[in-house]
C-alpha cells in the first residue's frame, strides 16, 4: 500500500537546515537543484545588463526568489521587479509574487514540464513576460500572458516592454559584445 505524503508548507521549508543546495519548493515539494554550469552564469551576467534598459521602472536582478501561498517558492535565474515591488519587499522576507519578467536559462537538469509549469505559475502570478533561453539553440522564446509565444534567433531582437523604444538583441545574449 503506497503511502501518500502531505505537502510540505513554506514554514516547513524555511526551517530546513542549510545543506548547500539550492532548493525550491514546488507544489509542497522540496526540489534540490544542482550546481550552475559556468556557461549558465555567463548567460545570467549577460542578460542582468538589462537593468540599465529598466532605469526607475524596476530592478533586473539574478537569482530572485519569490513565493506563491503556502507551497511555492521558486528562484527564477534572471528576473525584473517592478520598483515599487522591490523597494516594498522586507528585508528579512520574500516577493509575495511572481516578477513582471521570469527568465529562466535551461540547463541539463530542466524538463519540459518543469519549465511549462514555472511559466504558467509565474504568468497566473504576476509576471508580464516569461523568457526561456536555449544556449544549445542559441534561441530565446518568449511568452506572455495572453497566451502567445514568440522565438528569437540571431539576428532578432526582443522588444522590452519596461522600455519603451528599447530591445535586447539576441546575439548580444550567447556572445561577448566586442
Amino acid at each position: 500500500m503506497a503511502t501518500v505524503s502531505k505537502p510540505v508548507t513554506f514554514a516547513e521549508f524555511e526551517k530546513l537546515p542549510d545543506n548547500g543546495m539550492r532548493r525550491e519548493l514546488r507544489h509542497g515539494e522540496i526540489v534540490e537543484m544542482p550546481p550552475l554550469f559556468h556557461g549558465h552564469k555567463v548567460i545570467e551576467r549577460r542578460l542582468r545588463r538589462l537593468d540599465p534598459a529598466a532605469g526607475s521602472a524596476g530592478v533586473v536582478e539574478l537569482e530572485v526568489a519569490f513565493r506563491l501561498g503556502e507551497h511555492e517558492y521558486r528562484i527564477a535565474d534572471v528576473a525584473l521587479v517592478w520598483q515599487k515591488e522591490w523597494d516594498s519587499a522586507p528585508a528579512d522576507g520574500y516577493l509575495m509574487r511572481a516578477p513582471a519578467l521570469v527568465i529562466e536559462v535551461l540547463s541539463p537538469s530542466n524538463t519540459v514540464s518543469e519549465i511549462r509549469d514555472k511559466r504558467k505559475l509565474c504568468l497566473e502570478n504576476g509576471s508580464r513576460e516569461f523568457w526561456v533561453v536555449d544556449p544549445e539553440q542559441r534561441e530565446v522564446e518568449v511568452s506572455m500572458t495572453d497566451g502567445h509565444s514568440i522565438t528569437y534567433k540571431s539576428g532578432d531582437a526582443i522588444p522590452l516592454f519596461f522600455a519603451t523604444g528599447k530591445t535586447l538583441a539576441i546575439k548580444s545574449v550567447f556572445e561577448e559584445e566586442t
